[in-house]
């Protein structure tokens, strides 16, 4: 393929994650017993984010030991982290209040964010199967110096499985293993499965070669979370605002299952003892998933859905780690590729109104990062070194849409789709970041960087869309100090900015939302935060302890207000209301609390505790309603608690959990009107689960009886309610 040609000429250097709380890896031993010296081939770019901000990581252990059903399930745990579903097959992480666009995803350092990602909540992280995630790092807070546009409230960054490398290998010899596993749950009698090899030939080349499958069926909940205000207070009935709807149990959701199928490929070639390069490919492919809120629509026949019939990421690319120590270089990484998304909806109401609507979007997205580190400068009691980098992207969009009226078996294609065919976007940046520390006890760090970002899309005469020619620049900077008085006591001030310039989904899409059907304006300005924070952590060999405050600026924000159908757009004048994106005039403010705890006392058990509240509000987007008002769908008062316990002799573990959140009654003015979100806001919940399991070398089997007291939940803004009393089983055999 050309495309193959392209990324292969394209040796790509990419980012890499944080360093991993357990250290380097233990020497392998000699079948004498005797420790053998072996050469570190290739190089992880140590994480700055890491050593300076509120980050934490999620490893493969951990999701294996919860069971999450998907890759946005696994962050439940992360203190500051709140996911939101709009379907069965989607999951969006909030971080500190912001979600969607303001959240930046990065695939082994590559973007997943591309221009046609939806304003709040949307489903792309979840194309990333977590059966091929080796850590998920979450990283709090604006992050846009280091790591690009639209990491506003933060970023996830994903780092996938890689074939083991044993230098002591010889040359012309061949290792080889694999791994099957197989799961079920009950709730949604989620059944699937995954089939991986992995083949090392020689000392320093390796494969890993994986697929998976599963089909998802309709979720049996606890039922109906309720209302926090009952029918005569708010005067309308209702069921206008009874998101998901029930089968005749009054249990299990209509609007949800899906099915899925996984393929994954990537090669390590060790070319020195001090550099890697890595080929990897990635494909996910969803069918069937309804949009629950959709399917049907409040008030809407229960035979109406809006199905995605596909939703697909196809994705590959190159990297080349190393550390050549010339020119004072301790590591640099290139990384290039390519991704696209592609999604088929369809929306039935033969029944109804006579017709069938639907559609497609599919965007091309090629990316390349440098990221460099220099070598530490010893100068007197000073350590200095330098991060630094450049980046870029282009996309191109196609885009289209049909109707068909059954009665009379007519298709008729529409003049423009969901977005603009033809449409491009443009990203290029550069960054710096220096840093010293003194005597051991003192760090001081200053970045910047000056990004660039341009869009085009055609006018659409037939529905009054306009043409698009934007291009802005941006300068953004960031600060901290960290003070470590006794040993593993850090206390840590951080100023950072981070910018978002609207994207193609701003500026020309036309799309239902759970508040009716949005419209597009393409006289939006990037949205600019400013955060300011500071943190508390104790890192001792059995406690970890973080608190972490901030205070979030935001001028530009993006909220929804009331707008007016265009002539000719029947889709919109079928909606419940029409609304549009506008920027907030005055400034917004995020501000919140984080804490964190865990505990390792001995005897094989841990603990963890988790704590976040978060407060948002701005000006009124409505002029009939002036004032400040609540920020849309900011997460409640949440946190979990985690007790574990596991024997290292025999790999057995057993353990618990709970999460909770108090009710959210903070509504914006779009809160109010979106069915996703019950009258007077979202109840809160308190759900226990118990795990159960045993790892070993040749065998695994890991159980979760999640939702022990069947207790209906429903995370705020979501339109799904979270499983009922069940069992999760997965069973993993290495032969």
């Amino acid at each position: 393929m050309n495309r193959a040609v392209l990324l292969a000429g394209l040796l790509a250097w990419g980012w890499a994650g944080a360093e991993s709380p357990e250290g380097p890896p233990a020497s392998p031993t000699a079948p004498s017993g005797e420790m053998v010296e072996l050469e570190i081939r290739g190089h992880r770019l140590p994480n700055p984010l890491a050593r300076d901000r509120a980050v934490q990581r999620v490893t493969a252990t951990e999701i294996n030991q919860r069971q999450a059903r998907s890759t946005p399930d696994a962050l439940r745990y992360v203190p500051g982290t709140f996911v939101q579903q709009t379907g069965h097959g989607q999951g969006s992480p909030y971080i500190r209040g912001r979600t969607g666009q303001q959240v930046l995803l990065l695939f082994d350092g590559l973007r997943i964010n591309n221009a046609l990602f939806r304003q709040g909540p949307n489903q792309y992280l979840f194309t990333v199967d977590s059966r091929t995630v080796e850590t998920l790092d979450v990283v709090r807070g604006s992050a846009s110096v280091t790591l690009g546009a639209d990491a506003i409230a933060g970023a996830v960054m994903v780092t996938p499985r890689s074939p083991g490398i044993d230098p002591t290998l010889p040359e012309g010899a061949i290792r080889s293993t694999s791994r099957f596993s197989a799961r079920y749950a009950t709730a949604d009698e989620d059944t699937g499965g995954r089939a991986e090899a992995e083949l090392q030939y020689g000392p320093r080349l390796g494969f890993l070669v994986g697929a998976g499958y599963r089909d998802v069926g309709r979720l049996e909940s606890s039922g109906s979370v309720g209302h926090l205000l009952s029918q005569d207070q708010v005067n309308v009935p209702l069921f206008e605002k009874e998101v998901p709807t029930f089968a005749a149990d009054g249990r299990t959701q209509l609007g949800t299952g899906f099915n899925e199928a996984t393929g994954d490929a990537r090669m390590v070639w060790d070319l020195h003892p001090r550099a890697r390069l890595t080929a990897a490919g990635y494909v996910y492919r969803q069918g069937d998933a309804p949009r629950t809120d959709q399917c049907p629509p409040p008030e809407a026949d229960l035979s109406e859905c809006l199905v995605f019939r596909d939703q697909d990421r196809t994705q590959s690319y190159l990297r080349l780690d190393a550390s050549p120590g010339w020119l004072g270089l301790n590591a640099l990484e290139l990384m290039g590729g390519w991704v696209r998304q592609f999604e088929r909806r369809e929306r039935d109401s033969s029944e109804t109104l006579g017709a069938i609507t639907g559609g497609e979007d599919l965007v091309d997205m090629y990316n390349a990062r440098l990221v460099g580190h220099t070598r530490p400068l010893r100068r007197g009691p000073a350590v200095m070194d330098l991060d630094y980098g450049v980046d870029g992207s282009t996309e191109a969009v196609q885009s289209s849409a049909y109707i068909t009226l059954v009665r009379v078996g007519v298709t008729r294609q529409s003049s423009r789709g969901q977005y603009i065919a033809g449409s491009t976007y443009q990203r290029a940046a550069g960054w710096l970041s220096p840093r010293v520390d003194l005597w051991d006890r003192l760090t001081l760090r200053a970045g910047g960087r000056l990004a660039y970002a341009a869009a085009e899309a055609a006018a659409d005469e037939d529905t009054a869309s306009i043409a698009v020619d934007q291009s802005w620049t941006a300068t953004v900077f960031n600060a901290g100090a960290e003070v470590r008085p006794l040993k593993g006591l850090a206390l840590k001030l951080n100023v950072e900015q981070g910018f978002r310039p609207p994207n193609l989904d701003d500026m020309t899409g036309r799309q239902p939302t759970g508040r009716g059907y949005q419209l597009e304006n393409a006289d939006l300005q990037p949205e600019q935060a400013t955060t300011y924070e500071v943190g508390l952590q104790y890192d001792h060999r059995r406690v970890q302890a973080a608190l972490w405050a901030f205070d979030q600026r935001l001028v530009n924000a993006m909220e929804r207000r009331s707008a007016a159908c265009p002539a000719g757009d029947r889709e919109c004048r079928a909606a419940r209301a029409a609304v549009q994106l506008v920027n907030l005039k005055g400034e917004a403010q995020i501000r919140g609390i984080e804490a964190s705890l865990k505990v390792r006392p001995g005897l094989g058990l841990s603990l963890l505790g988790t704590l976040a509240i978060t407060h948002g509000e701005g000006d009124s987007p409505v002029e009939e309603r002036p004032g400040r008002v609540s920020l849309s769908r900011i997460p409640p008062v949440n946190g979990v608690g985690e007790l574990m316990w596991r024997d290292p002799g025999t790999g057995l573990y057993a353990g618990g959990a709970v999460r909770w959140a108090l009710d959210q009654t903070d509504l914006s003015f779009g809160d109010e009107a979106d069915a996703r979100i019950p009258f007077g806001g979202t109840p809160g919940y308190v759900v226990f689960d118990a795990r159960l399991g045993l790892r070993t070398d040749a065998f695994s089997v890991y159980a979760v009886l999640e939702n022990l007291t069947d207790e209906p939940n429903r995370n705020h803004g979501s339109a799904v309610n979270g499983p009922g009393r069940g069992i999760i089983v997965n069973v993993e055999v290495v032969p």
